[in-house]
């Protein structure tokens, strides 16, 4: 199975895991996501009144100058972790 195929399987995965993750796992399978699928953080990071998109925005930029390569993977490994 291609890494591409590995990464949708796992994308369907996480919509059926056992348990909903923690808010910080969900952040990093978030920017791990993003990462593997538009590359680095694009965009104005958003304001105080954007909360959510904001921690959303700063995991992604965490991780800046990951390969989409390794993000896929890195996902793809979290998510099968997360299977149990």
């Amino acid at each position: 199975m291609t890494l591409q195929a590995q990464f949708e399987q796992a994308q369907a995965d996480s919509k059926n895991l056992p348990e909903r993750p923690d808010n910080m796992t969900l952040l990093k399978i978030y920017a791990l996501f993003k990462q593997a699928s538009s590359g680095d953080a694009e965009g104005k990071r958003p304001g105080f009144s954007d909360m959510v998109g904001r921690a959303k925005w700063d995991a992604w930029d965490a991780i800046k100058g990951t390969s989409k390569e390794d993000a896929m993977q890195q996902y793809i490994d979290l998510i099968e972790e997360l299977k149990g």
